[in-house]
């Protein structure tokens, strides 16, 4: 499938896999809650494996097996305890596991920094992992799952990005973070903002999980921690001194490059939901 993608313009590739991608991960967050935690069962565990294999070209040594298993597991047991309102006192569950990072390293063979290593093996988890893990906790804000909370952070957050993307191509010239990634743009971000909040107010005219404010507040979030998210892995790769976190996915890059915003959104959007 995507060998067949690949003989496309970028342009092409990015609107047919876009197009593709979209309409099964909504279709697996709308069928049921089952659906929607494999659907982002898999693409937290090719995003753990995207990071690891980007710490280890930046000459890391993480345990990528265990990171990937600990983020998993983190992401199921979350599942698990809000679909079955589980006494919170099983995330305690975490905190052994990972710490058997120690006890691995000591059994490996000599490394010259082990603790840096032990550092990125824990920032997989952190950075990619624990965002995912708290979309269950909006996924079932009400007590029980409610698909139209994640359908519609996803939404705004594929609106942003078109919308940036092709504000930016036509009419981006003053540069939004140069230093870090020299193609996005004010005009970008305006046009991705301006598209996001439009989606966020017709949502709201569907969906009742949110009120009108709302809606345009989870959109704020999604703006600028969507913004944020971007350069945050462009930062990342530029200091790798690579374009795309992969190329699994035709004219989007990675896993890590399509779903960048939402990891640094993700933390937000359940905060304001569950302290406001």
């Amino acid at each position: 499938m995507t060998s067949a993608i690949r003989k496309y313009n970028n342009l092409t590739q990015r609107i047919i896999t876009g197009l593709l991608g979209s309409a099964g991960i909504i279709a697996g967050v709308c069928y049921s809650d089952w659906t929607y935690f494999a659907i982002f069962f898999i693409i937290c565990l090719f995003s753990l494996l995207e990071f690891y294999k980007l710490a280890g070209l930046d000459g890391m040594v993480p345990q990528q097996t265990f990171g990937t298993i600990c983020g998993i597991f983190i992401y199921g047991l979350s599942f698990f305890i809000e679909k079955y309102s589980l006494p919170g006192k099983y995330y305690i569950l975490i905190f052994p596991l990972i710490s058997f990072v120690y006890l691995i390293k000591l059994y490996k063979k000599f490394e010259r920094k082990p603790f840096t290593n032990i550092a990125f093996t824990f920032l997989g988890i952190f950075y990619v992992a624990v965002p995912f893990s708290l979309l269950n906790v909006a996924a079932f804000e009400n007590g029980t799952y409610n698909y139209q909370i994640i359908f519609g952070c996803l939404f705004i957050l594929w609106a942003s990005d078109t919308g940036a993307y092709f504000a930016g191509t036509f009419f981006g010239k003053r540069k939004l973070f140069e230093r870090i990634s020299p193609k996005k743009s004010w005009e970008g971000f305006i046009g991705g903002a301006l598209l996001a909040l439009i989606f966020a107010y017709g949502l709201a005219q569907f969906f009742e999980s949110l009120s009108l404010l709302q809606w345009m507040i989870v959109g704020l979030i999604i703006i600028v921690g969507g913004t944020f998210g971007d350069l945050v892995e462009s930062l990342l790769k530029r200091s790798i001194e690579i374009k795309d976190s992969s190329n699994s996915l035709p004219g989007h890059g990675g896993f890590l490059d399509r779903f960048d915003g939402l990891l640094i959104s993700a933390p937000f959007i359940v905060a304001y939901l569950e302290i406001f």
